[in-house]
């Protein structure tokens, strides 16, 4: 029984660690819970997706540092 347990708990630990590198699990399978799994690559399509949507483009740091460039010059005077 001691055998079958480290068996499947080295399973589970294999399988984590292979998720962990970046590798994702094939598309169509199904969670613990019945619902299906997205990949890594959909899960940030639509991240993209919603943040294109909304007018952002990823350059918020970018957009910030022009603010308060404009501030610093504008406060000057």
């Amino acid at each position: 029984m001691r055998k079958l347990v480290s068996k499947g708990i080295d399973a589970g630990f294999n399988k984590a660690s292979q998720l962990g590198r970046g590798q994702e699990m094939p598309a169509g399978e199904i969670d613990d819970f019945g619902n299906p799994v997205k990949t890594q690559k959909q899960v940030r399509a639509e991240r993209r997706a919603r943040r294109q949507a909304q007018g952002q483009s990823g350059n918020g740091g970018q957009q910030a540092k022009q603010a308060m460039k404009v501030m610093r010059r504008t406060s000057r005077f």
